[in-house]
């Protein structure tokens, strides 16, 4: 049968979507020679706007540092960027002329890949960027997403399929962000999509939220898609996409060719494990079904992250309530597909409905720009419930921002801003994070190095878990250690 290569997501969409993007630096480096040895044909890396600033705010840390170890750390898979490059800083986006400086630093470097969507699945508005991205050397994938509503039939996909295939990607990825596909509906969509495309390659990229995931991925290849984006434990199953070990090995047991060296992968999981177990994160398990998903369709890195803000706020145990009210918020918005960031002012706003108990008391900013259009236009507002969005738009917060102009600052003017002398890389990322950006990140360093000076028995433990060295020694003023693995003679 066919050969099915396979996309890693696990230091990417993995812990997004179980720990809330919560390693540093020090905790994904160890696993990358593990998985740059196991034959995937490429590994997700980076969604630069959420986890820049997640990377900076959150741990004081430099994601540039991040992106320079994964570069030297990955040798023989290709490293694949993702999400957004431009666009409107409402949604997360960057502003134009740094997205394409930001391309531009990445390709330098060897990241030549990455995937990219439209939130409303709009596919034809995908032309420009996808040249954009081409002319600037980075090959994209484009995303058509799954969702379920009563707009979003048999009919809807198909088009939007072709929508795709008329822009002539390298690949088609069928997304279900949302976990929601089940192997029935997969086994009656996914030939309907691919008939639409012709020689174009398909990935599937799907979340394991109602417990279908791995089954999902077997059906889509069955109906010929070619990739198929996993993840390894700890940071496999729950919301985050399938185990490589399930699905290679069920693959390889229905006849397909699955090159993948699982073996190799052992490393990483011993590894990633430890992290968890060390730091406190929760362990992928395989989800029980729930029909309560199909209510909701808060997609796993959200549910992750509003699980813990609401931990911060004291209010965990109101996240099935929360969960319960987006499914409302989601009908009153028109029921756009839960991605980001639409999920995000879905689920923002579920929450502060059930923390007033009022519906839309208080409403974010982000929300007044929805209801006014800025998130999607016609097809936002055309489905919103006039009376929600009557309300929403009768306080002063929203009349003040019914004119509201986005600044899109030039990189002339940023360079005029931040002094000539500025990098390229803390040009952009105070253009993503903030002004204050590169001052926070010196600060998080001194932090992280005073934090470093843990006890020895620590760091011994750290090195004992770290399976990928072959000889480590140890000198100070009152120590020499020296460690082995195997045959390994020290010099």
């Amino acid at each position: 049968m066919s050969q099915v290569g396979f996309i890693d997501t696990t230091l990417r969409d993995g812990q997004q979507s179980l720990w809330a993007m919560n390693m540093r630096t020090r905790h994904m480096v160890p696993a990358l020679p593990s998985l740059d040895a196991a034959g995937f044909d490429q590994i997700e890396l980076m969604a630069p706007g959420a986890a820049f600033k997640k990377f900076v705010r959150h741990h004081g840390e430099n994601p540039w540092d991040w992106v320079k170890a994964a570069v030297k750390g990955v040798t023989h898979s290709q490293l694949r960027w993702h999400g957004r490059f431009e666009g409107s800083s409402l949604s997360g986006g960057i502003p134009p002329e740094v997205g394409e400086l930001m391309i531009a630093k990445v390709v330098g470097m060897g990241i030549k890949f990455t995937r990219i969507g439209d939130n409303w699945n709009r596919i034809a508005l995908l032309r420009g960027k996808k040249e954009r991205l081409e002319k600037l050397g980075m090959t994209p994938t484009v995303n058509v997403m799954y969702s379920v509503s009563a707009r979003h039939t048999d009919d809807y996909f198909i088009e939007r399929a072709r929508q795709a295939a008329d822009l002539q990607p390298y690949r088609i990825c069928l997304k279900d962000v949302g976990g929601l596909l089940t192997p029935e509906r997969t086994r009656d969509l996914v030939p309907k999509l691919l008939a639409q495309t012709g020689d174009i390659p398909w990935e599937f990229h799907g979340h394991c939220n109602n417990g279908l995931g791995p089954l999902n991925a077997l059906e889509a290849v069955k109906a010929g898609v070619r990739y198929v984006h996993t993840a390894v434990p700890p940071l496999a199953n729950g919301n985050s996409q399938p185990s490589i070990f399930n699905v290679a090995r069920n693959l390889q047991a229905l006849g397909y060719d699955a090159p993948i060296d699982l073996e190799a992968l052992q490393p990483a999981q011993r590894h990633l494990t430890a992290v968890a177990r060390r730091e406190g994160f929760p362990e992928g398990r395989p989800h029980e079904y729930r029909e309560h998903l199909y209510t909701h369709q808060v997609p796993g890195g959200m549910i992750s992250n509003l699980i813990y803000q609401l931990e911060l706020a004291g209010l965990g145990n109101r996240i099935e309530e929360t969960l319960e009210e987006a499914g409302q918020v989601r009908a009153d918005f028109g029921y756009p597909i839960m991605v980001t960031p639409l999920s995000q002012f879905v689920g923002s706003q579920a929450a502060i409905n059930v923390i007033l108990g009022e519906r839309y008391k208080q409403v974010s900013d982000d929300v007044i720009h929805y209801a006014w259009g800025r998130h999607g236009g016609e097809d936002a507002i055309a489905g919103m419930d006039p009376a929600v969005r009557a309300k929403i738009l009768d306080r002063p917060r929203a009349r003040e921002l019914e004119h509201y102009e986005e600044p899109l600052p030039t990189l002339r003017e940023l360079r005029h801003k931040y002094g000539k002398n500025t990098s390229d890389e803390e040009l952009i990322l105070r253009a993503i994070v903030g002004d204050d950006a590169a001052e926070v990140v010196r600060r998080g360093s001194k932090a992280e190095a005073a934090a470093d000076a843990r006890p020895f028995a620590e760091v011994l433990r750290d090195l004992m878990e770290n399976t990928t060295y072959r000889y480590v020694s140890l000198e100070g003023p009152e120590v020499s250690m020296k460690l082995r693995r195997g045959d390994t003679t020290p010099a």
